[in-house]
């Protein structure tokens, strides 16, 4: 059973804070330290650097869902600084709550937060200074309220501009596709290219990269950013010298990788004949990338079958992007095997499919297995078309 997590510093200081103020609160006052408790909650959890700040002021829920992390904001930061190593103005079209803005800005002489909310660019002018970025005429902050397209259509030249177009449409629904968000950066971007050297765009990630590379002028980099296993957003880096293949970077909290798709075709990996000692299930950023035959020979793995993403080998291998199992057990489908594997692993486990012509709840019931435990078992079809369940736990030191 994976141990709860312990509450950071931050969210410490939160609670206590809180706590307190609400001893003596009452009426109106209450329900606005609530909002604010809530508030600060949740950017302690996201942001925890912001939430250490005890006069930041806090916008309402859905900035707080929309906004970057501060993992992510870094990772951006880290990419604008190889870009533009010598930033002299950045603009950002979509600033919202400002947790990009704010780490990419102290890379520039200039900075312009553009954000078309009245709410969010008072917050903005509040926030900032309180993080270090001050506002013109004491320091290179400007704050502006405006349309996106309005401002683009008009703005003097910039190193970068950023956008992170919003990704719900005018009933609140959450948008997937580049010209349901908005702005629509395939009218926009042009126009953006013909005003900066460099624009960096944040989308969703469900997004369908290879689509968006075909109908996105300029691409000439692809990040898919992650953390805590789960695929958070790709960053699509636009210049007007793109190249025609652009390199997609993998990025998560166990480092980056980066191929471009021909590495993809060209890869020739081999195919397990039975299942090894280790199983190897990649990351979220890494399926999301679609690097399948590629993280095969790029690691030295053998692939269990080319739609069956999965990977074993004899030897262990530390540094593979994504979840390292140990097999305990391979087995058919049969009586007597499912009976067998039922008593190596007991009464529960994790069932997941790869490739398989079963939902995993129709497996664990044909299985009667039980959720949870620290058994896996994997439903997948090996390279020559035959159906196993391989039985696996995570390593004792993992």
């Amino acid at each position: 059973m994976t141990k709860p997590k312990r509450p950071t510093n931050a969210q410490r200081r939160v609670a206590d804070a809180v706590a307190e103020a609400l001893r003596t609160a009452d009426g109106d006052e209450r329900r606005a330290l609530l909002r604010r408790a809530e508030g600060r909650r949740r950017l302690a959890a996201k942001v925890p650097h912001w939430a250490e700040v005890e006069a930041l002021a806090y916008p309402a829920g859905l900035a707080l869902e929309q906004c970057s992390s501060e993992t992510t904001a870094r990772y951006k930061a880290a990419l604008v600084r190889r870009l533009v190593p010598d930033g002299r103005r950045m603009v950002d079209l979509t600033g919202g709550l400002g947790v990009d803005f704010s780490a990419m800005a102290p890379m520039f002489r200039e900075a312009v937060y553009v954000e078309q909310s009245e709410d969010l660019c008072a917050l903005a002018r509040h926030n900032f200074p309180l993080l270090g970025l001050p506002l013109v005429p004491e320091g290179g902050v400007e704050v502006v309220q405006a349309d996106a397209e309005v401002f683009a259509a008009t703005m003097p030249p910039a190193d970068l501009v950023f956008i992170d177009p919003a990704r719900r449409d005018d009933v609140g629904r959450k948008t997937v596709r580049i010209e349901d968000c908005r702005p629509d950066l395939t009218r926009l971007l042009p126009t953006l290219l013909e005003r900066a050297t460099v624009v960096v765009a944040k989308l969703s990630p469900m997004l369908d990269i290879d689509d968006a590379v075909s109908r996105l002028q300029g691409v000439s980099e692809v990040h898919i950013v992650g953390t805590a296993g789960e695929c958070k957003e790709v960053v699509l880096v636009m210049t007007t010298d793109a190249r025609p293949y652009p390199v997609i970077h993998m990025a998560d909290d166990k480092g980056c990788l980066a191929y471009c798709r021909a590495d993809e075709r060209e890869a020739q990996p081999a195919y397990a004949a039975e299942v090894k000692r280790w199983l190897y299930v990649p990351s979220a950023v890494v399926m999301k990338a679609g690097a399948f035959k590629w993280t095969a020979v790029r690691f030295g793995l053998e692939k269990l079958h080319p739609d069956t993403h999965l990977y074993t080998s004899d030897g262990f291998v530390a540094d593979f992007p994504g979840r390292v199992m140990e097999v305990t057990g391979c087995y058919g489908f049969s009586k007597q095997e499912v009976k067998r594997l039922k008593t190596d692993i007991g009464e529960k486990a994790n069932v997941a499919v790869r490739h398989f012509p079963e939902a995993a709840e129709t497996v664990k019931r044909r299985l009667k297995l039980k959720d949870g435990g620290d058994r896996f078992v994997f439903a997948v079809t090996m390279a020559d078309g035959t159906h196993r369940l391989i039985a696996a736990r995570r390593p004792a030191d993992a």
